[in-house]
């Protein structure tokens, strides 16, 4: 029997939380929309009904983007650019806060929705998916657009699918037609369609390669296509040279994994100002219990266990120092994780503002001392006095 010709599809949510605000708030679809920033930015509900939402330009502080719609993004604002920038390219578009339990509410039913089409997922995050489509007997065209319409059906937003024989280049065109995009491709439409875009198009050839690859005269995938393999692999090394050289060729032989286990799960913060250990120590207590609750929610939502416990602070001056600890059993209790936070917190000496802190759970595996920053017994945040190495 012959061996079923691999149909890979890539699922990518449109604009994903921000078109779930515009759910709620559907006065605002067709208008540039930013999500970040603080609760503090919710709508504000008027006598007569309607809402009055924040400005960009309202804003102050050193938050950023976690998404914006392409109304937005045509203003040139961003996902990861600072939110003082993005009010200068558009300080009339509006601001709402981010609320990732909706978020997550919307991923679960989307998914939901096209396991009832192909139930062959790869789970790549909380707005997109790998499919198998291969051995399923309808044709292509009609499975993307059943799995189109279970979604839209299921929570009113749109998606984007690229479908080929493999996950690189269904990535890849799932970006080519956004919003609400539907991209199949051949291995014979390689040169036509892929080869023309920039090389940073291909997941996995971040900044830093794209700007070396650039300094050799390569800016699309056809130059890379057509580049000497040796001198790839003089700038780059073997193993990623033959990478490079595969991928430009449209190569992918990786299968769409159902099942695979995370490495680890964390939560930070980043804080509007910097905060003082001694003099913010009751905020910081707050936050950093939240974070640990937060991460042991996170286990258990997701059925793990960890045996790892890390912290990661960054300081006024931008210096990033990580701390872990070994539990003698996994855990996914949040008592338990914030008194082994707290033990990481003791190796750090805390004589600078704080700008970012964090809370992370790794060696994971499937579910099956005093503190500091506020769970001691007296309530008081001890005074850490050890030495700070350099990470």
């Amino acid at each position: 029997m012959d061996t079923p010709r691999r149909r890979i599809a890539h699922l990518d949510m449109d604009a994903f939380y921000a078109s779930v605000e515009l759910l709620r708030y559907p006065e605002l679809r067709g208008l540039p929309v930013v999500i970040g920033g603080r609760r503090i930015h919710q709508p504000e509900l008027l006598d007569d009904g309607s809402r009055r939402f924040a400005r960009l330009r309202d804003y102050v502080g050193r938050g950023v983007i976690t998404t914006s719609t392409y109304e937005a993004r045509a203003l040139g604002v961003f996902s990861g650019m600072g939110l003082m920038k993005a009010a200068r390219l558009a300080p009339d578009a509006f601001l709402l806060p981010v609320d990732f339990d909706a978020y997550r509410h919307y991923s679960r039913l989307f998914k939901t929705a096209v396991a009832s089409v192909a139930s062959h997922i790869e789970d790549r995050g909380i707005d997109e998916i790998y499919i198998d489509l291969s051995d399923l007997p309808e044709d292509t065209l009609t499975l993307a657009r059943d799995i189109k319409q279970a979604v839209a059906q299921a929570t009113g937003l749109s998606c984007s699918i690229g479908i080929s024989p493999n996950k690189l280049l269904s990535k890849i065109c799932s970006d080519l037609e956004k919003p609400d995009g539907l991209t199949l491709l051949e291995p014979g439409d390689i040169p036509l369609r892929i080869w023309p875009l920039p090389v940073s198009k291909i997941n996995g050839i971040g900044p830093k390669a794209t700007e070396k690859l650039a300094a050799l005269g390569i800016a699309t995938i056809d130059h890379l296509a057509h580049a000497d393999p040796s001198v790839l692999q003089t700038q780059f090394g073997r193993s990623y040279a033959e990478w490079l050289c595969n991928v430009a060729q449209g190569i992918d032989v990786r299968p769409v994994a159902t099942r695979s286990e995370p490495k680890s799960i964390s939560r930070e913060t980043t804080f509007e100002r910097d905060l003082h250990p001694r003099n913010d120590r009751t905020t910081l207590t707050e936050v950093f219990t939240k974070l640990c609750h937060q991460v042991a929610a996170d286990l258990q939502r997701k059925g793990y266990l960890s045996r790892t416990i890390g912290i990661k602070i960054r300081f006024d001056d931008f210096h990033t120092v990580t701390r872990d600890l070994t539990l003698p059993n996994p855990t996914a209790d949040p008592v338990t994780i914030r008194r082994a936070a707290g033990e990481c917190l003791r190796r750090v000496s805390l004589d600078q503002k704080l700008r970012l802190l964090g809370v992370r759970a790794g060696a994971m595996s499937s579910n099956a001392a005093p503190d500091v920053w506020g769970e001691s017994t007296q309530g008081e945040l001890p005074l850490v006095q050890a030495t700070r190495a350099d990470d």
